[in-house]
């Protein structure tokens, strides 16, 4: 945001000086800074720098960001005279399972053990959930999120591809040196996630050199994911070529359809050696030679068996490897399901809430791409919402493989859905002359939903 010179960093500036056409008045601006710690925090997130520089680590760089980001925003707000937060039906529904998992702590197999997880996981995933959701406001901020995240991918996937071959015939390659990424399943999740943004970058990029530039990413990407050899992975891949094929064909774009698909062919004969074996044991659950399929078979199966013996009260937040040593023997593993992670530690009250904000996020961002379809002005706030839905679909299959129920993974994503609303409401404002109305909900009706005011109606 730009600032008139003299004016102190910390002072958001008000806009009130100008309306939209329809006498739409403009909100005060939020300051920058939040913003930015934001974005900062991610880079740290994904890349992990204090890894790779000595000092930093003792420095706790992301713990500093975070907690700037969440301070200038909190101050923000109070200068402006504007709520912390935008209530939404996301954010009562990840408040209500916060409470619940703070409720059944007094319950759970170890309290201890799920306070150790509620604030070292669970409590930072869903601050991170109301920051971003809160922050991001303007089609440039979610814009610029876009590109950070495809931009912070490659080198993941470059190092996905580095370790390749030396690591091909000695085991699987290992992961990127971060939290998020350390092992190649939770490597493939990841670019997975981000691989939708890529491609909405590339559909509305004009410029041949900066859509080349993306093309090759994308191609990077998905390579990358390949080579992990995560059979989850791979379905979370085809999952988001289904929907994007699907997506391509109903806005008539044919021809990266088709060249989608004559590329998908083109690498078959591409794919590693093993690769297409490794596949087969999805469904040949016995021909894995490594076991891991056999054992989180069994994992599940006696996930189900806690779960329906404890419908209400589970094992309490993150003890579901507890829960399960009791049934399958002292393994120390969690189950490699998310749903199945919810059912066991907060019961089915938890299942249900963490469903229903997972539908309610896709809800949202599939809301906001269908009310822009009419809009040539909000083609890219189109394109990027049917990202996101295209990512939280991703993820709602990817988690049936993962154990990562409480992490940044998913709560990353559903707040940039509940901001893909909130950029709606302002840009629609600017595309249709402030004509953006409310539902009774409080969401944002599209312009197809207003009246036609040349007709009179």
């Amino acid at each position: 945001m730009a600032h008139s010179a003299g004016a102190e960093w910390w002072r958001p500036q008000l806009s009130g000086t100008t309306a939209p056409r329809g006498g739409a008045s403009v909100p005060a601006q939020d300051s920058a800074v939040p913003f930015k710690a934001l974005i900062v925090f991610t880079f740290i997130l994904l890349l992990s720098p204090q890894t790779f520089i000595p000092g930093l680590a003792r420095a706790h760089i992301a713990l500093l960001t975070g907690v700037l980001a969440v301070t200038a925003h909190c101050w923000s707000r109070f200068m402006t005279r504007q709520p912390m937060i935008r209530f939404t039906r996301e954010i009562w529904l990840a408040a209500a399972l916060l409470g619940l998992a703070v409720v059944t702590i007094p319950m759970s197999e170890w309290p201890g053990g799920s306070v150790g997880v509620l604030l070292d996981v669970f409590l930072k995933a869903l601050i991170i959930f109301w920051l971003l959701s809160n922050t991001v406001t303007t089609l440039r901020q979610l814009r610029t999120v876009a590109w950070s995240m495809t931009l912070m991918a490659a080198p993941l996937a470059v190092t996905a591809l580095r370790h390749f071959p030396s690591q091909h015939g000695a085991g699987r390659i290992v992961g990127y040196d971060a939290p998020l990424t350390q092992n190649p399943n939770d490597l493939a999740l990841m670019l997975n996630l981000i691989l939708p943004m890529v491609v909405a970058l590339f559909l509305v990029s004009r410029r041949p050199v900066v859509r080349g530039f993306l093309g090759g990413l994308i191609v990077l990407d998905a390579s990358a994911i390949v080579v992990t050899f995560s059979r989850g992975g791979f379905l979370t891949l085809a999952t988001i070529v289904v929907l994007y094929l699907r997506t391509l064909l109903k806005g008539r774009e044919l021809k990266w359809a088709v060249a989608a698909l004559v590329l998908a062919l083109a690498a078959v004969p591409l794919l590693p050696p093993g690769y297409l074996e490794r596949l087969g044991t999805i469904t040949n659950i016995q021909a894995d030679e490594t076991r891991s399929a056999q054992t989180r078979s069994r994992d599940m199966q006696a996930a189900l068996t806690f779960t329906l013996s404890h419908p209400l009260t589970g094992a309490g937040l993150g003890m579901n490897i507890l829960a399960l040593n009791e049934i399958r023997g002292p393994s120390w593993q969690p189950v490699h399901n998310v749903y199945l992670e919810y059912a066991v530690d907060l019961g089915w009250p938890g299942l249900g809430l963490f469903l229903l904000l997972l539908a309610s996020c896709i809800r949202s961002a599939a809301r906001v791409r269908r009310r822009c379809g009419d809009l040539p002005a909000l083609r890219e706030l189109s394109a990027l919402a049917e990202a996101i839905r295209i990512t939280l679909v991703a993820f709602a299959v990817a988690a049936f493989f993962y154990p990562v129920a409480y992490h940044f993974y998913f709560y990353y994503f559903a707040a940039l859905a509940v901001a893909a609303g909130a950029v709606y409401e302002t840009e629609g404002q600017a595309a249709t002359g402030g004509l953006v109305r409310r539902s009774p909900r409080g969401e944002p009706l599209g312009p197809h939903l207003l009246p036609n005011m040349d007709r009179g109606t």
